[in-house]
């Protein structure tokens, strides 16, 4: 059996078997029946209006049905393909600045296990909750979906705590005025015109200037700058990384370059935390 590229894959078999079940149409018909009752005390045409929208108000219902159940096969599908638990109902915590976003947060599904040899992480479709309520004191709530990995690196504490790379946003004339009002960190300037143009990167004012420069070698710069995706940023804090795009990836294809972006940046995290030595002189500026 081929292996199942889409969470849609699946939506127009499970629509089908759930319409040739005789449950599915014996609750349509006895509600379209019930509203139609109800709408004949008013006349006939309510009679009829109500038979009709309810009947396919209850054909759009499974469809919607079949479409859920067709996202958790597929999920099921890719953590099994992939040598990965499948979780619907854990939390990330809030081990990074975007974990920590929003009034509240929702992890819809989320893999976990050995993305790459010897590297253990978890895949997530997560989402922060802003609520907000209107003169009228009626709550609403504004979804933010994100597609992220996430990793614990204890081996970079002892060299940086605190970095953020994330996509450019504002006018490059306000990039000052707005760092004057960041109190815990500051902006890192690379020589790379292409990383400039593409990312902001900050980091805390008390990381070691020189290892950070050492850990955006001119490999890593490149690859930052040609193979990630639009919006994709990682931010590293007190050992979690968590590398990141917004909405939600369905396919089995971008859940797969987010494990490989994902590992890339943790493996470049790794490697330099490996080779670097005992602070120096020159790096602690004494």
């Amino acid at each position: 059996m081929s292996e199942v590229a889409h969470a849609n894959a699946l939506r127009g078999a499970e629509f089908k078997k759930l319409m040739g079940s005789a449950k599915t149409w014996i609750i349509i018909l006895i509600c379209s029946a019930v509203i139609a009752a109800a709408g004949a005390i008013i006349g006939p045409v309510f009679a009829a209006g109500g038979f009709v929208i309810t009947f396919l108000t209850g054909i759009a219902i499974t469809f919607f049905m079949a479409d859920h159940r067709a996202a958790h096969a597929f999920y099921e599908a890719y953590a099994n393909a992939r040598g990965l638990t499948k979780w619907t109902a854990k939390s990330l915590g809030g081990s990074t600045p975007l974990l920590r976003k929003g009034d509240k947060q929702r992890v819809d599904v989320l893999f976990e296990g050995e993305l790459a040899p010897g590297l253990e992480g978890q895949l997530a479709l997560w989402n922060f909750i802003v609520e907000s309520r209107d003169s009228k004191g009626n709550e609403t709530e504004v979804n933010y979906p994100f597609t992220l990995v996430l990793f614990s690196l204890p081996e970079t504490l002892q060299h940086l705590r605190d970095i953020r790379v994330q996509k450019k946003s504002g006018f490059k004339a306000l990039e000052k005025f707005e760092d004057s009002f960041r109190r815990s960190h500051e902006r890192v300037t690379l020589e790379s015109e292409a990383m400039r143009d593409r990312y902001e990167i900050f980091k805390g004012k008390d990381e070691n200037d020189v290892w950070v420069r050492r850990l955006f070698s001119p490999s890593f710069i490149v690859w930052l700058s040609e193979a990630p995706p639009e919006k994709f940023g990682f931010e590293l804090e007190n050992g979690w990384l968590c590398v990141y795009v917004p909405k939600h990836r369905d396919s089995a294809e971008g859940l797969d370059e987010m494990i490989t972006i994902g590992t890339t940046v943790a493996a470049r995290l790794r490697e330099e935390a490996e080779q670097s030595t005992p602070a120096t002189e020159s790096e602690t500026g004494q």
